[in-house]
């Protein structure tokens, strides 16, 4: 069983194409869950959630790590996948990452994404994002494990004490513990359709500096907010 864990936040616009990816899949329906935690919608997330998802249900943890992590504790798999609610998953995703962890020594696998939007600057900004975390996994030195397109073994995950609750970083941070439990795979193979809608609206160096200002501090920062945003 692999368990999908969804966060979401005022996804009504996107959440559907989502999940209607995932229900899609070249594996069985019966060997995945998914599981949506909520950060308080105001909109029809929810609503719409229920009609495809296993689980829907309103997280008690802070931040987007925090979902994740209530995600993971109401998990049935083996195996935990995590995306984003304004993501796109290839169909032989969960295959994918089935095949990747049929290897007993790996404990967290994560992949390359693209961008759902045309246009050259999307696919630019997204070619530095992917060389950023083909540079941090080939030389060792970290791991850019997007929470959009990562998996990992849950009983190593809750060994390694889970995300930190925090505003950025929180996937950085959760590979460098989990390195120490077994094997980390990067693979190229993985690949999901990622929503360059934060880069539109507030600008992708604006985006990117809050990120590194956050991260830099911590996880979290009085100046900037990385989550919850609120898009038009």
């Amino acid at each position: 069983m692999i368990s999908v864990v969804i966060p979401t936040f005022n996804e009504e616009e996107n959440i559907a194409q989502c999940l209607v990816s995932l229900c899609h899949q070249t594996v069985p329906r019966s060997e995945y869950e998914i599981i949506v935690v909520d950060g308080g919608s105001k909109d029809a997330t929810c609503e719409i959630a229920r009609k495809y998802a296993d689980l829907v249900f309103t997280q008690t943890s802070r931040k987007v790590g925090g979902a994740r992590n209530d995600g993971v504790n109401a998990a049935k798999g083996e195996i935990i996948a995590t995306t984003d609610a304004d993501c796109i998953l290839p169909s032989h995703w969960i295959k994918r990452i089935g095949e990747d962890f049929k290897n007993p020594a790996l404990v967290q696998l994560y992949g390359p994404v693209y961008p759902i939007e045309e246009g050259l600057r999307n696919k630019f900004s997204l070619f530095l994002a992917n060389s950023f975390s083909r540079i941090g996994y080939y030389s060792q030195t970290f791991y850019y494990t997007l929470g959009c397109n990562t998996a990992f073994r849950k009983d190593a995950f809750l060994r390694a004490g889970m995300y930190r609750c925090i505003d950025a970083g929180d996937d950085l941070e959760i590979a460098m513990r989990l390195k120490d439990l077994g094997s980390i795979k990067f693979d190229e193979k993985l690949k999901v359709g990622f929503s360059m809608r934060r880069y539109k609206q507030f600008g992708t160096m604006q985006s990117i500096y809050e990120w590194i200002s956050i991260v830099s501090d911590g996880g979290e920062s009085a100046k900037y907010s990385y989550t919850q945003k609120k898009y038009k």
